[in-house]
């Protein structure tokens, strides 16, 4: 129940990441468990809205009137998203536990990343280090998106 964990984390930090990368990995057919979230982020139209939303999110961030992360709408936000994911990348049986675990993570993680971002704006500026950010955090949202990509598709192709 890791994935759950690590996603909620990067919801915390750029809250439509899990859902660009969920949707992504869903379409290619990665994703490893089958459950109703899977299916519901699976095609084209998901991924294309899920990958706007995060482009957008990453392009606002950059902005000197974006606000922190942990204001209402934003903390709503990643809640929702590190819950939804969370679930999505849980087995079937354990589904609540996986969105629990990815909105506590959310949370968490929300508040220490603003702490960091803002020591680091102070030393090297808000749009260096929102890059250095977006980088970190999709390649963080991609591995664990994608983390088991070969093995699911093996055990699909063997249990038909």
């Amino acid at each position: 129940m890791i994935r759950p964990i690590l996603i909620g984390l990067v919801a915390g930090q750029r809250s439509m990441m899990p859902l660009a990368v969920l949707a992504s990995a869903a379409w290619r057919e990665t994703l490893p468990y089958d459950t109703a979230e899977a299916r519901l982020m699976h095609g084209r139209l998901p991924a294309a809205v899920g990958i706007v939303m995060a482009l957008a999110e990453v392009a606002g961030d950059k902005m000197a009137s974006a606000p922190d992360r942990t204001v209402f709408l934003g903390r709503l936000a990643r809640m929702i998203t590190g819950g939804f994911s969370g679930a999505a990348l849980a087995p079937q049986e354990r589904r609540l536990t996986g969105a629990a675990l990815g909105i506590s993570a959310a949370l968490g993680s929300s508040r220490l990343g603003l702490a960091i971002r803002k020591w680091a704006i102070r030393r090297w500026g808000q749009s260096a280090t929102g890059f250095v950010e977006d980088a970190f955090v999709f390649s963080m949202a991609m591995a664990v998106a994608n983390g088991s990509a070969r093995s699911v598709k093996s055990e699909r192709n063997l249990n038909p």
